[in-house]
């Protein structure tokens, strides 16, 4: 539990993300329990339940060959306490089970204390690829000795980064000697982009600074563009859970917690698995993302691609029991997320949801995804090595079937508990019952 400042407004109450009986209200009283928690007015509360969201007018200035919108629906996950503080988490998916799985999985690491969560400066990496240099040893010493003039050039540039205290940091020089088109140089710049993702900023800035690289380096200049294995921006997230708060029927807690930590080790040193664990990370931290407006496939690609850092792919977590018997979970993960600029400030119902969120800079927005992806992994792969994750998630997909089939809403419920009960979660057989 913690006292929690939303934007510019101070919450003067101690408020917890505990909401037990939330999935039993209606529609109407959890968005009036979501307004009253992050303090929304009229028209932010109609951007989150949809009506005040995205316009056709708006969805037209933000992207090409507009024809209209697409929705998704938007859920919030309950229980999460990190670093001593409650959030309600929004979340954006299409997939039934995962809202319900994360908050439980949520509620089970708050009986431990929550969530610890650290992240690290938001510090991103541009690159510039140089070719035909006549001396490529030559052309490293030359851009590393040059260090301090690019810096200050680059920080000619950005100039709403530099003034929050941002900018460049250092300058790399990577060569690589043979490459399908010859001796290759890879000039990397630093950049602190604060509470930006910062991606056009890097980019103009590379642009502006290139020239001086193929001066110094006499070669010829190509590409000049961030990259999205952002290993200097990472978040991570840990917890121990009481093997007690582990129990399901039939399993005590010391058994849950080992069979966690063997499912665990499959994703560790096998690649087929660790593809599937790591999607399962990120079901809930792109939802999160797609909910605030941030980039959701930057994010992808950076979890991947740091996932195969040492050469070989593996999983992003870590699970083992501990010298008490408990389960002590980690996740790490590159985290190039923004509070400012783009969709987060121009789509209103990304304005909402980070209303809701109420994080105060990109490194709490970091921390907050490092712990949904260490919640929805521990959510799939305590469900997979115990009774098997098809039993939930059916049951909750069920609906989605008789949608399908073509149940009025009043029906709905009724099929899919009539589909679950057979065991036989088909279109085919919710449209019989829907004809009978």
């Amino acid at each position: 539990m913690g006292i929690r400042h939303m934007g510019n407004n101070v919450a003067a109450t101690v408020k917890s993300s505990r909401l037990p009986g939330f999935y039993k209200q209606s529609l109407a009283e959890r968005v009036a329990v979501v307004a009253e928690w992050a303090g929304l007015n009229e028209d932010e509360r109609a951007a989150l339940a949809g009506p005040g969201g995205l316009q056709p007018a708006q969805a037209d200035l933000m992207i090409e060959n507009v024809v209209g919108t697409y929705a998704l629906p938007l859920g919030v996950a309950a229980n999460f306490l990190i670093n001593g503080h409650d959030y309600l988490i929004p979340m954006a998916v299409e997939e039934p089970s995962v809202l319900a799985a994360i908050s439980n999985a949520a509620r089970q690491i708050r009986a431990g204390g929550g969530f610890q969560a650290e992240s690290s400066e938001p510090v991103m990496i541009g690159q510039i690829q140089v070719l035909d240099m006549p001396d490529l040893d030559a052309a490293c010493r030359a851009v590393l000795g040059a260090r301090a003039e690019l810096m200050a050039l680059a920080d000619q540039y950005g100039e709403s980064v530099i003034r929050y205290g941002g900018g460049a940091r250092d300058v790399e020089a990577r060569p690589f000697p043979d490459t399908p088109v010859g001796p290759m140089l890879v000039v990397h710049l630093l950049y602190d982009t604060r509470d930006a993702m910062g991606a056009n900023t890097i980019n103009t800035t590379l642009e502006a600074i290139a020239p001086r690289v193929a001066e110094l380096t006499g070669g010829r200049v190509v590409l000049r563009i961030l990259s999205n294995l952002a290993d200097r921006r990472t978040a991570t997230a840990r917890c121990t859970i009481p093997q007690d708060a582990l129990a399901v029927p039939d399993i005590p807690g010391r058994d849950v917690a080992r069979l966690v930590m063997e499912a665990n080790a499959f994703a560790v040193v096998d690649p087929y698995r660790a593809a599937t664990h790591n999607k399962g990370i990120m079901n809930g931290i792109d939802a999160v993302c797609i909910a605030t407006g941030n980039d959701w496939r930057a994010i992808e690609a950076g979890a991947h691609s740091y996932a195969a850092r040492t050469g070989r792919y593996t999983a992003l977590t870590d699970w083992h029991v501990d010298e008490n018997g408990d389960l002590f979970g980690s996740i790490t993960l590159p985290m190039a997320v923004g509070t400012v600029g783009g969709a987060t400030k121009v789509h209103p119902t990304a304005r909402a949801a980070m209303k809701l969120l109420a994080v105060e800079s990109a490194g709490e927005l970091a921390r907050v995804l490092a712990c949904v992806g260490l919640a929805q992994n521990l959510a799939a792969i305590k469900a997979l090595a115990t009774h098997g994750i098809q039993k939930g998630h059916m049951r909750l997909h069920a609906r989605q079937v008789a949608l399908a089939a073509g149940a009025s809403e009043a029906d709905v419920q009724a099929i899919a508990d009539r589909l679950v009960a057979e065991g036989n979660v088909r279109v085919e057989r919710a449209r019989e019952l829907i004809a009978n």
